[in-house]
């Protein structure tokens, strides 16, 4: 590639206007030059002590550079390959953040495949305020209905690695939904050599996985590969199974100084649903589901009659059988969500002069989905009759409704770069633009007979919610200069992005638009924002002490579009109210060494959170599920220190390693609003969270892992009044294969992933801003057999 060891060095940009911050940078010369004149006795030349440093090895540990940041101005830490293979089969790629610091990873299930059923906190962030980036690829919004999650995108087998920094990320990374943190994920690159593999999974709740990958191998400078995945499992509590099928591709054309690569990715998705509820609901029902057959009380029909000819008589077609039992709603064949996502790119590397490169990608994706609901014949009815006096063309309700939440939209976009290599200076310089277009819609459709087990009849509309298309047109510029001084044992960043994106929301948005107290509504609706940043810094440092010990800090700004911002634009009022966009301050200060026998980082950071949008819920009476609203809490902080690292004892002569993190987080509202006083903490928040595990290597062709996770006690919402009790879950591992002495081929390996070791019974996920939860899935046991070729 073109000049990929010198250029994975250095990251940056630069403008005349970071001329404002260099007192902060004269501020860290100053002091990490003292901090050498007293803890680098040796004054040996940096590159000769690097070479003879002994690193922690081993087969289940990643490389440590890119697992304590080595050089990284910020907490940047990464769970590399050889880490990942570990990882049960078919995982879910948000699962993997579980295993660095600071983040508080909630799932529901052992591979977290649920979509409604995850949940990340980190710092004073969650889920929708973090940046996901695959490939160079920006992933846009996080939610499960109508973003990119990168969950959809990705199979852990064709991982290299997934690198996250939870407080200030770098500006070079397309988001605009990031105030701080950002996740990169870096899939394999195609291999030199012809073949592939080959793996089956099986487990509990009817676990079946297979992955297939052929790679072409190197073919006069072209080489890719395919893979196809399809996982199948039923849900570990209530009825209905979760089904994937997920295809991806890769090639690269090497050429003179260039390059081209191509990827693909195809994600096929279907599940049903499971609830949640209230912490008292699951102590008297663990397992608690939806019912896995149509409720006795909904099955005898309340017979009714209505003119649905509107002709004055009366025939066959005009009997409703209402179905009026109170669980009406809660069979689990009317609770669906499906989607079907593709993703293309391509990307073209070059190298203009030996100092200046250029790197472009461009990439489109396209989405559709829906999800069902049912709606109640009582609920239904008042609805309709609102709308047929407002004179929408709707149909009488025959009894329990179909719900049906349409989604489609393509998101494409480009990414140009330039490294410029300039005396001491490294310079990196470009743009981001994206069109991101997006189409919702909501309505409920009778089923025959009034039954959830009925047909759906499509030409009968009882009531519509939702029709709108959105837009989000997103332009940023980065400029970064990475400085080397002291002979490169201080490293200096300065970095300045700007964001301009543009946000517009037309149709119908809600009820309101279609009818008010029996009239007519607002009507659609065409509504538009700008939110814009031209100025936002990041400073960085790393001192090199000496061969084995860092120093770093960094601060940045960041800003973001408005979390939630269909949801918040979407409600039907007469005169918008738009959000201010979300802003956060980061600062960081760390520590980091490098021995022969264990390796570490800390970092202390303290980040303000402007304008923080925090979800809130009302209880939908059709579906007795939350449903989401944002309130504009003001300011919130966090502050806090993160420690990892791993630890392998000489006397068990590199057989035997502990690998821990550890985060103490204090993440408070400094405003308070509506009833939720400041100095509350956030929701879904624990002040400490800890990850750790002991790996054994007794030969080459075993290796066996047990580790431990604790979260600590949450609030489900910001007043502090529903407390989630802290708790411990385990897992383990034993791989077999490789290298040995007894006959079996070496290109055949088997592994035994146990979830949940000791059954702990939980509260894990927090529907944010409720007391509605989902437990913690209990033991599951899974078993892979790969082959390569």
């Amino acid at each position: 590639m073109i000049n990929d060891v010198r250029h994975s060095e250095w990251q940056g940009k630069r403008q005349r206007r970071l001329l404002a911050l260099l007192p902060v940078a004269a501020t860290l010369v100053s002091g990490f030059t003292q901090a050498a004149e007293t803890s680098d006795t040796t004054k040996s030349d940096d590159k000769t002590d690097k070479a003879e440093v002994v690193e922690v090895v081993g087969r289940r540990i990643s490389d440590t550079s890119m697992a304590i940041g080595t050089d990284q101005v910020s907490n940047t830490l990464a769970v590399t390959r050889d880490q990942l293979l570990s990882a049960p089969s078919g995982i879910s790629g948000l699962k993997m953040l579980e295993n660095l610091p600071g983040f508080n990873v909630q799932t529901d299930g052992a591979l977290g495949l649920y979509e409604f059923g995850n949940s990340v906190s980190v710092r004073a962030f969650n889920l929708s305020q973090m940046g996901f980036v695959l490939d160079g690829i920006p992933m846009g919004r996080s939610d499960a209905f109508g973003g990119s999650p990168i969950f959809r995108y990705v199979d852990n087998e064709n991982l290299r690695s997934v690198t996250a920094s939870p407080g200030a990320g770098d500006v070079s990374k397309p988001s605009y939904a990031t105030l701080g943190p950002v996740a990169s994920y870096v899939t394999t690159m195609p291999s030199h050599k012809a073949g592939g593999m080959v793996s089956m999974t099986m487990g509990d709740d009817d676990l079946r996985r297979s992955f297939v990958k052929l790679q072409t191998g190197d073919i006069g400078g072209f080489r890719a590969y395919l893979s196809r995945s399809k996982t199948d499992s039923n849900l570990w509590r209530g009825p209905g199974s979760i089904n994937r099928e997920h295809i991806e591709g890769k090639a690269i054309y090497e050429f003179t100084d260039s390059y081209l690569q191509a990827t693909y990715v195809y994600n096929d998705f279907y599940d049903y649903d499971s609830p949640t509820a209230t912490k008292a609901t699951f102590d008297k029902n663990y397992n608690y589901g939806y019912s896995a057959t149509l409720p006795d009380g909904c099955i005898s029909a309340d017979p009714q009659v209505y003119d649905f000819n509107g002709d004055g008589s009366i025939d066959s077609n005009d009997f409703i059988p209402v179905f009026t039992g109170s669980n009406c709603t809660s069979y689990y064949k009317d609770r669906v969500n499906a989607r079907h996502d593709k993703l293309y790119s391509l990307t073209y590397g070059t190298a203009l002069t030996t100092d200046l490169s250029f790197k472009a990608t461009g990439y489109y994706e396209d989405k559709i989905g829906y999800g069902i609901s049912p709606d109640s014949y009582s609920n239904s009815l008042s609805i309709y009759q609102e709308e047929a006096d407002a004179g929408l063309d709707v149909v009488h309700p025959r009894g329990v409704q179909y719900g049906y939440s349409g989604l489609d939209g393509d998101r494409k976009g480009i990414t140009l770069g330039f490294d410029w290599y300039l005396g001491e200076h490294h310079l990196a310089f470009g743009t981001w633009y994206e069109d991101d277009k997006y189409h919702r819609m909501q309505l409920r459709y009778n089923h025959e007979n009034g039954s959830a087990d009925g047909a759906v009849l499509w030409d009968e509309v009882v009531y519509y919610r939702r029709n709108y298309h959105s837009e989000r047109k997103t332009h940023q510029y980065y400029l970064k200069d990475t400085l080397g001084l002291m002979n490169d044992r201080l490293k200096l960043e300065l970095g300045v992005k700007a964001l301009d994106m543009d946000y517009s929301l037309n149709g119908y948005r809600d009820y309101d638009d279609y009818y008010i107290d029996g009239g007519s509504g607002y009507g659609p609706q065409s509504i538009s924002a700008n939110y814009q940043d031209f100025f936002l810094p990041m400073v960085g440092a790393v001192y090199t002490l000496n061969s084995t010990d860092q120093l770093f800090a960094s601060y940045a700004e960041n800003y973001a579009l408005p979390a939630g911002a269909d949801d918040i634009f979407s409600t039907a009022v007469e005169t918008v109210v738009k959000p201010e966009a979300e802003e956060a301050n980061n600062y960081e200060l760390g520590y980091r060494t490098n021995r022969d026998t264990f390796n570490t980082s800390i970092a202390l950071y303290y980040t303000l959170f402007k304008n923080r949008l925090v979800e809130g819920n009302v209880l939908n009476p059709a579906t007795d599920q939350p449903e989401s609203f944002y309130v504009n809490a003001g300011d919130s902080e966090a502050y806090g220190v993160e420690l990892s690292g791993v630890w392998q004892p000489a006397i068990f002569k590199k057989k035997l390693y502990f690998n821990s993190n550890v985060t103490f987080n204090h993440a408070t509202l400094k405003d308070g609003f509506d009833d939720n006083p400041a100095g509350s903490r956030l929701a879904d928040s624990p002040l400490w969270l800890f990850n750790g595990g002991v790996t054994w290597e007794p030969s080459d062709w075993l290796v066996a892992h047990f580790s431990a996770k604790y979260t600590g006690s949450r609030y489900g919402d910001y007043a502090e009044d529903y407390k989630t009790a802290a708790y411990w879950t385990t897992s383990a591992y034993v791989d077999i294969g490789g290298p040995n002495n007894f006959g079996l081929p070496e290109n055949v390996s088997i592994r035994f992933n146990l979830d949940n070791v000791f059954n702990t019974k939980a509260m894990a996920y927090i529907y944010s801003g409720s007391n509605y939860v989902r437990p913690l899935s209990p033991r599951t046991f899974q078993a892979t057999l790969t082959v390569h070729f």
